[in-house]
């Protein structure tokens, strides 16, 4: 993983949760709040919030008793979160390392995380962290995307990219978000972490954006993918031969493209 594939500073907080959230993450987030409140946890924490789509979730699916801690290691994306939901009185924020938890243990009913993963340079470190502040019987919930071929969108991305800069092509979609898309890898690691009770299944969904344009620009001026492009000074450039593959692929106007994530449940055993 390159060191700029962590970096969701400057606009990219703000272009994020406008254009990428609604883009892919929405159905997702509820999908994880719904399984979480089936579990009527009184205590969450949510690890990697970032925007904060998932806690937005999460504050409309639990009780009013119910309260969340949510924490993200890049600052710049919890304000951003934190003006969404400042003035709900059951959600704490908090910057944190997945792989470092501040927490004392056996704190939390459930710890749930959206689209994170993918990102920890130590995932077993993280799993275990995420173990150790659960109470006995409690559930860790996170998704994470499926091989990048099966999300049209950012498929047909990177692939106008490739041709763009054949020499040296962005690769970030494919290398970060969905480089961790095997089951059998992931389960592997939860079982190294202490987990022995997990369930992985895939989640298909649909992605839809105003034009391709739309989704384009999402995609290249809303992710660390950025970063890459800038890099080779040509941002405009290169989410317009974006936009121009997905309007091919897609066609004009409104377009839609399948989105497929795994989603994973974790539960700590009631003697831990």
């Amino acid at each position: 993983m390159s060191t700029s594939d962590k970096l969701f500073t400057g606009s990219i907080p703000e272009f994020y949760d406008r254009a990428m959230v609604p883009l892919i993450f929405e159905p997702y987030a509820r999908d994880l709040a719904e399984r979480a409140a089936r579990l009527a946890p009184r205590t969450l924490l949510e690890v990697a919030a970032g925007t904060g789509v998932v806690t937005r979730a999460l504050a409309a699916a639990l009780p009013e008793q119910a309260r969340i801690v949510a924490t993200d290691l890049n600052q710049p994306m919890l304000d951003h979160a934190q003006t969404r939901m400042a003035h709900d009185p059951r959600i704490s924020w908090r910057q944190a390392d997945a792989q470092a938890l501040p927490f004392e243990d056996a704190r939390f009913d459930a710890v749930v995380c959206q689209f994170g993963a993918m990102f920890f340079p130590d995932r077993v470190g993280a799993y275990g962290q995420a173990r150790r502040v659960m109470r006995p019987g409690g559930h860790f919930l996170f998704n994470v995307w499926s091989a990048i071929e099966e999300n049209e969108f950012a498929d047909a991305v990177t692939q106008a990219l490739g041709r763009l800069f054949p020499a040296d092509p962005p690769r970030f979609l494919a290398r970060t978000p969905h480089g961790y898309h095997d089951a059998d890898v992931i389960r592997a690691d939860l079982h190294e972490a202490g987990f022995s009770d997990v369930s992985i299944d895939p989640l298909d969904a649909v992605s839809a954006a105003s034009s391709a344009h739309a989704a384009a620009a999402a995609y290249c001026q809303g992710t660390p993918l950025r970063a890459e492009i800038e890099a080779r000074g040509a941002l405009e450039e290169a989410t317009q031969i974006a936009a121009d593959a997905i309007a091919q692929r897609f066609g004009q106007g409104e377009v839609r493209g399948r989105i497929r994530a795994l989603v994973v449940v974790a539960r700590k055993g009631d003697s831990q």
